[in-house]
């Protein structure tokens, strides 16, 4: 499965309200670390694609999410089940390291 643009609009439906667990990448274009994380995400979110859904919230283009999510730093990677962030990590890290310290 894709990632998925997540924004105000569609956050209830894609992520709060979905049946499996997603991870919510919160990014921005001008970010290093961002574009170095996103290839990993993109692997993923083939790898367990019906599994996890991957989604992406461009925190300047959302900034009312990143509010929410007290993001200060980014790329910030929250795993949501249920509706609820149970892990969140901070900047980059390779795709083994970034499933084990999601716990997934």
């Amino acid at each position: 499965m894709a990632e998925i643009k997540i924004t105000k609009d569609n956050f209830e439906a894609e992520v709060l309200n979905s049946h499996i667990p997603v991870i919510v990448d919160f990014w921005a274009t001008w970010c290093g670390p961002c574009m170095m994380l996103a290839p990993v995400l993109e692997e993923i979110a083939e790898q367990y694609d019906g599994e996890i859904k991957v989604a992406k919230v461009n925190v300047d283009e959302e900034p009312e999410l990143a509010m929410q999510f007290k993001v200060v730093s980014i790329p910030m990677v929250a795993l949501f089940e249920n509706g609820t962030v149970v892990k969140t990590t901070v900047g980059f890290m390779p795709k083994e390291a970034l499933l084990t310290e999601l716990g997934l």
